[in-house]
């Protein structure tokens, strides 16, 4: 293809190459960016709701496998609560300090609104809630085929709503990543919306803030992220259920933060196909006057390196905000 063609497509040729991992992150990471996840066996359309159940239950058992061996140096109990529709699993790290017996997090599990359920949610929130040393609650959210759109943002409100019996909304900070992300910035709009109290912090983690994945990064990086190889239009129509993608409780980037949201920090990497999500929400946030942080990691892909020393150094920012601005 000559440069004329290539301009006149509105775009820039890239052509195909091999992206090695550079020498600037910790020989961990750089293992990590040598290998690619496995290949997806995912239904394609939403049609066949029967595939994707065995698709879900097959890859959750992997996910959850792999969730608790990333938390394996993290020591926590957890404990369930039965919520009216759904689990409530609260993750007690060995060693909370007397001070902190009062501040808690939400954290909303990940996993593309389709994965997730269970106690891997709960080993997602396990790293965190171990650095922080902060007793932390994951609601075990219903998801699709059988459950999409709105159902697990109402069971997010519904556990924020029963925290709020034990706490107070200054002490509690709201946290998420990717898909639990977008979760987590969209139940904060609810809240806001329906009169609830706010909570004192929130935590985007490469959340999957804009699902109509209009970001420069989707392109970008492609291929440059292990972790995500490729977009997840079908995750996404499965879980909005036909709802307009741009409604802010789907995709919080469209909401209006004028009217209030909470001091946030944005974390992701150069590598990361939700970089642009992540990008364009600080920036969101910013204009409308909301104190706002954001952190990249040098070559850190979607969701981190799974056990690098830069994940560590993640979950620290993370945690160093949320004792700044919790009560």
């Amino acid at each position: 293809m000559s440069d004329t063609d290539s301009t006149t497509r509105k775009g820039v040729l890239d052509p195909e190459r091999i992206i090695p991992p550079p020498s600037t992150v910790s020989p961990e990471a750089q293992a990590f960016l040598s290998q690619r996840m496995p290949a997806s066996t995912q239904p394609k359309g939403t049609a066949d709701k029967a595939a994707w159940k065995a698709y879900i239950e097959q890859s959750n058992g992997w996910l959850t496998a792999q969730m608790e061996g990333s938390a394996g140096h993290f020591t926590a109990t957890f404990v369930t609560h039965q919520l009216e529709r759904t689990p409530l699993y609260e993750v007690v790290p060995d060693h909370i300090a007397s001070e902190d017996a009062g501040r808690v997090v939400f954290y909303i599990h990940g996993g593309a609104f389709i994965h997730g359920y269970g106690t891997a949610g709960a080993y997602m929130a396990m790293p965190l809630a171990c650095t922080a040393g902060l007793r932390t609650f994951c609601v075990d959210y219903r998801m699709p085929p059988d459950h999409p759109f709105p159902v697990g943002l109402e069971d997010a409100v519904a556990a924020y709503a029963h925290i709020l019996e034990r706490y107070d909304p200054a002490s509690i900070a709201i946290a998420g990543g990717s898909a639990g992300g977008g979760l987590a910035g969209s139940l904060i709009l609810k809240l806001r919306d329906s009169g609830l109290p706010m909570p004192g912090a929130c935590i985007l983690a490469t959340p999957e803030a804009d699902l109509t994945e209009a970001g420069d990064t989707f392109e970008t990086n492609h291929y440059a992220d292990v972790v995500l190889q490729g977009r997840l239009t079908d995750s996404i129509a499965l879980y909005a259920d036909g709802h307009d993608l741009t409604d802010p409780y789907l995709s919080p980037l469209f909401g209006d933060f004028t009217k209030g949201f909470p001091p946030t920090i944005l974390t992701s990497g150069t590598r990361d196909a939700f970089l642009s999500n992540t990008v364009l929400m600080h920036r969101k946030l910013l204009r409308a006057g909301v104190e706002a942080e954001l952190h990249v990691w040098e070559a850190m892909p979607h969701g981190g390196f799974f056990g690098a020393p830069e994940d560590q150094e993640v979950f620290q920012q993370q945690a160093s905000f949320i004792r700044k601005h919790l009560a």
